[in-house]
């Protein structure tokens, strides 16, 4: 439940139209399980699925659409239908949750095999996302630098590809100290089996606010989007 609307971001800055919502620690469901993974077990898990993305990819090659920027939208589309994945802390350290998360993602420099950081602002509407999106990729691709596109917000949800290795898993050992809960998404290379083109999908999760049930809705809205994408692509 929220207890009341904090428009101020978690680092101070006002953020507009996005709202930061704080959580009624009383009365919110999950309160136990909060306090526990955060001071007894501080944990965070990955996870990593296929995805079916074989209509998905019918549609992009037949529209002649770029795989990446829709991959973005439907990532993003998935995180923002769902209340545990836009999670954070404010600036005094109280539990709460965006209005809407941007993706932030990783754009490859081919020429000297460095990665810049860009973000988009999220837009249900297919059309106008992808347009955004790849303007910003056409705008920064050839800026150097681990952040680039300057203004991010603190709401954003962390993408990225690994275009060359259909990975089976993922890890990390780095503890997270921001007030960012939000999960961390990597998807790799697809490939063919059994006449069914799939996509590895990992996501790493923190714990005090987003068990397995939360993160396998995450997969399941994903590979929903990935099977229907005539119902949200429009005319483009």
């Amino acid at each position: 439940m929220i207890a009341k609307e904090n428009r101020f971001r978690p680092g101070g800055k006002q953020e507009g139209t996005t709202a930061f919502h704080l959580i009624d620690m009383e009365t919110w469901e999950r309160r136990d399980h909060y306090r526990y993974y955060q001071t007894l077990v501080r944990t965070g898990y990955t996870l990593t699925t296929e995805v079916d993305i074989t209509r998905l990819l019918e549609e992009v090659h037949g529209r002649e659409l770029r795989f990446y920027p829709v991959m973005l939208y439907v990532i993003s589309t998935a995180v923002n239908r769902q209340r545990e994945l836009r999670m954070a802390r404010d600036r005094e350290g109280h539990l709460g949750y965006w209005d809407v998360c941007h993706p932030s993602y990783t754009i490859f420099h081919e020429d000297d095999h460095t990665f810049s950081d860009i973000w988009t602002a999220y837009s249900e509407d297919f059309v106008r996302f992808y347009r955004d999106c790849t303007a910003d990729m056409e705008t920064w691709k050839d800026v150097k630098g681990v952040k680039t596109k300057p203004d991010k917000p603190d709401s954003f949800t962390p993408i990225s590809c690994l275009p060359w290795l259909s990975q089976t898993g993922m890890g990390y050992d780095t503890p997270m100290t921001s007030p960012m809960l939000f999960p961390v998404v990597l998807f790799g290379k697809y490939f063919r089996r059994d006449g069914r083109t799939l996509l590895p999908v990992s996501g790493y999760f923190q714990h005090c606010v987003c068990d397995g049930y939360h993160a396998s809705l995450l997969f399941n809205t994903v590979q929903d989007l990935a099977s229907q994408p005539e119902a949200w692509m429009g005319n483009f």
